[in-house]
């Protein structure tokens, strides 16, 4: 092959590339949006929730010893008759417990509850892991469960095209000898000034958003399920064996639980080894988690019929304490007690990152970096936006010329197998676009021809 061949097919790969970048990147422009100012938000959901709602979050902090979880319990349960679903001690000193009830009328609320006086402080609709109404809303809109099944599709293709789009703008940006590649904004106005903001922009967090996506992959029901299901077959996720010494229901502790680590969602709830006798009492299971050691923030959540157990769960920010207890609703023994520790490799990572995502593990640094990604991915797309918007002509989309050397497209197919391989919906969003590529291109040229 000569240089010229050499470089003309290197110049149509080229074009053939920030076609797919730019077609992309404008469809998910809206979805990226989103997921970056809904994350941004997310990511301070303790800090919001205890400014928003701090007459039912926080106490002056007493040096005497707290209510008996029993006396606690009981009092929300004289305010608020119906059935007690979960108890969540003190989390700190100057923080109140919160105790979960399922009302007479089918709505589970969290009673908030001054530890040291036993005292009702109030109540709230119950949001489950986000803490608060107003923080479920964003955690919706985040993953766009709103839209049903179809959201979560959504996301994950967005998630995985946001990968590719990550990996293709760097591609496009890579110098190749010429005067481009800037890693400064040079630009003083116009088209150039927001096509430099974006590029250095992108340059600069392409590593934190290509992990903001891979780490929010596993939430997804196709490449979430498979990864999951291959981490448990390898035996890297959850180790074999999985409280197998007892009987299980066919309740995923997902589904039971508020919060669980992401590795254990789909694993099924043990079962108590007999439904008969008198069940242990709270303040027995409170003793023996604690004395266990489990970390502060801990949920206790009770047995769900004659046949159910009480779990102890904690996601705290130091996911090397993340802990879930299982223990016979009748004898208080514990049934299974994991911890990050015990889980294989790739159950260690998916918790560490999902961990991270949540801006958790690493305290204010890790939420202050990741916000600064957040932004990052908005101002990328507003650039990309308005980019689009100055260069398009009048009255049309302004999308790249598809390429006529014929070896582009064998090219991008093995690009386009890979990438649909690793991540399969967003494969299936190529097929699909290269479906109506095709189409215009033979349209094009039946126009032509006719011409």
């Amino acid at each position: 092959m000569t240089d010229t061949t050499t470089r003309a097919a290197s110049s149509a790969l080229y074009r053939a590339v920030w076609r797919w970048h730019f077609i992309a990147g404008l469809l998910v422009l809206p979805f990226v949006i989103i997921l970056a100012v809904t994350g941004g938000i997310y990511l301070f959901k303790d800090e919001i929730n205890n400014a928003a709602y701090r007459d039912l979050r926080v106490v002056a902090p007493t040096d005497g010893p707290a209510q008996p979880a029993s006396q606690i319990t009981a009092n929300a349960l004289a305010a608020h008759p119906g059935t007690l679903k979960a108890y969540h001690p003190a989390p700190a000193p100057d923080r109140t417990a919160e105790v979960k009830i399922l009302g007479e009328d089918g709505l589970k609320n969290s009673v908030f509850m001054n530890p040291a006086t036993g005292e009702v402080l109030g109540t709230l609709w119950d949001a489950g892991a986000s803490g608060s109404p107003a923080m479920h809303v964003v955690r919706k809109l985040h993953s766009l469960e709103y839209v049903g099944w179809f959201g979560n599709r959504v996301i994950e293709a967005v998630a995985g095209w946001m990968v590719l789009l990550t990996a293709s703008g760097v591609y496009l940006w890579w110098p190749r000898g010429k005067k481009v590649g800037t890693a400064t904004i040079k630009a003083k106005k116009g088209r150039p000034w927001w096509r430099d903001l974006h590029a250095v922009t992108g340059i600069y967090t392409a590593g934190f958003i290509v992990f903001l996506a891979m780490t929010g992959l596993p939430w997804s029901k196709v490449w979430g399920g498979y990864f999951y299901d291959s981490a448990y077959a390898l035996g890297l996720g959850m180790p074999d064996g999985y409280w197998s010494a007892y009987p299980s229901s066919t309740v995923p502790a997902g589904e039971a639980l508020d919060r669980t680590p992401w590795i254990m969602e789909k694993q099924a709830m043990p079962q108590s080894a007999a439904a008969n006798g008198v069940p242990a009492g709270i303040d027995q299971v409170v003793a023996t988690v604690e004395t266990l050691g489990i970390a502060p923030g801990y949920a206790l959540n009770m047995p769900s019929g004659d046949t159910g157990v009480f779990t102890a769960s904690v996601y705290p920010d130091d996911i090397t304490q993340e802990r879930v207890i299982h223990l016979d609703q009748y004898t208080g023994e514990v049934l299974y007690d994991a911890t990050l520790a015990d889980l294989g490799a790739l159950g260690w990572a998916a918790e560490w990152g999902v961990s991270i995502h949540m801006g958790q593990a690493f305290g204010l640094a890790n939420q202050l970096i990741l916000l600064l990604s957040c932004v990052a991915m908005v101002v990328m797309c507003v650039a990309g936006g308005v980019m689009w918007w100055k260069r398009r002509p009048s009255g049309a989309l302004g999308v790249p010329q598809i390429p006529a050397d014929w070896r582009i497209p064998r090219t991008l197919l093995v690009m386009a197998i890979v990438a649909g391989v690793f991540f399969p919906l967003v494969g299936l969003t190529l097929i699909v676009l290269a479906v109506i590529e095709g189409g215009v291109h033979l349209l094009s040229r039946a126009k032509l021809r006719a011409a």
